[in-house]
């Protein structure tokens, strides 16, 4: 580990001491939200640069625009992907950026602290209660209302789902509502959504028809993933001969990763691009998506490509793909009669996504 990485997580270990307390107290709770049109300025704190992450909170984003349909929001984030991630999300105005590496960019880093502290809020979202930078923003804002993530009600563990990271954030911000005298929402979590445009979804079925020649469906694999999350070369090797052997009829095509490598020697037809909406445009037009936990996984979830998240270290209940048929898949428990029944079924049901006209 390096000598800044040790750096960071001590300011980590830090922050997250000196902020686990901010907002406990939920002192505006005792603030009644009279009229849902006052709230016109909203902040969404999430910072992470990660793809799934930002993918997974979009949600949340639907979620407040149904609610204050009127309202603009800024996202308070890390990095450089969430203007590519909610370029169509027309309630987003602003995204504020931290940079990766604070200590690299120090001026830029006061400055986004300074930029949130000056703008005038009705309402702060902090998504992750274990956030201490997300905390802390809420806590800076001006804001009237103020959400710092927490599960004020434990009775919202009943939920089946509620494990899930993009679900928790919602169905807590929904209790923090009804503190405020909101009615209760019951409605299914909205799905993580990428917002393809329907000329993207044509210039990606354009692509995939130049790279594949014909009209037969087609599964996307995704073999790459970071550290213990990525299945080594032999498993790799003997799932894609059998999907080889089952699917004849289809088109396999291999989604390669920013660092453009495969766990099966690039066997199989390609696709590479540094484009996270090109990519995404492209798997919105095959018929399966099949790969382990990723951010990738979570793209083509939120371009409603049902999904297989192959899962061998990752929190399944966590992370699992869902909506449009999506499963996730235990790879230490289940066996090649297994995974061919899951595909053959989903296959069968057929594309049920909001893309689907468009394929």
């Amino acid at each position: 580990m390096s000598f800044l990485n040790k750096i960071n997580d001590y300011r980590r270990g830090v922050m997250r001491g000196l902020t686990k307390n901010i907002g406990k107290p939920k002192t505006e709770l005792d603030i009644i939200l009279v009229d849902k049109t006052e709230i016109k300025r909203v902040l969404i704190c999430r910072p992470n640069g990660r793809l799934g992450n930002l993918l997974l909170i979009t949600p949340l984003v639907q979620e407040v625009t149904e609610i204050f349909p009127n309202c603009k929001i800024d996202l308070f984030v890390k990095g450089t992907l969430a203007p590519i991630i909610f370029e169509n999300y027309d309630s987003v105005n602003k995204i504020i950026d931290l940079p990766k590496k604070p200590f690299k960019s120090l001026l830029k880093y006061i400055k986004v602290w300074i930029s949130i502290k000056r703008q005038n809020y009705d309402l702060a979202i902090n998504v992750d209660q274990n956030s201490s930078s997300g905390r802390l923003a809420v806590q800076f804002s001006n804001a009237k209302y103020k959400f710092f993530g927490d599960l004020i009600d434990e009775s919202q563990l009943v939920k089946s789902d509620y494990d899930h990271i993009a679900k928790y954030p919602v169905y807590n911000f929904r209790y923090y509502l009804t503190k405020l005298r909101l009615a209760q929402s019951n409605k299914l979590v909205a799905p993580i959504d990428l917002k393809l445009s329907s000329s993207e979804i044509a210039e990606g079925k354009k692509i995939l028809n130049d790279l594949v020649q014909n009209t037969k469906r087609t599964i996307c694999i995704f073999t790459f993933a970071t550290g213990a999350k990525c299945l080594s070369e032999d498993w790799w090797n003997n799932f894609y001969t059998q999907l080889k052997e089952e699917y004849k009829d289809f088109n396999i095509i291999e989604i390669l990763p920013v660092e453009n490598v495969s766990q099966i020697g690039f066997v199989a037809p390609t696709f590479y691009s540094k484009d996270i909406r090109e990519i995404g445009s492209v798997i919105a037009n095959a018929d399966l998506f099949i790969g382990a936990d990723s951010g990738i996984m979570h793209l083509a979830s939120a371009v409603q490509t049902p999904t297989i998240g192959l899962f061998s270290v990752s929190n399944i209940k966590k992370y699992e793909p869902y909506d449009n048929c999506s499963v996730a898949i235990d790879v230490n428990l289940y066996a090649k009669k297994d995974y061919i029944k899951i595909i053959n079924s989903i296959l069968n049901n057929g594309k049920l996504g909001i893309y689907s006209d468009a394929i």
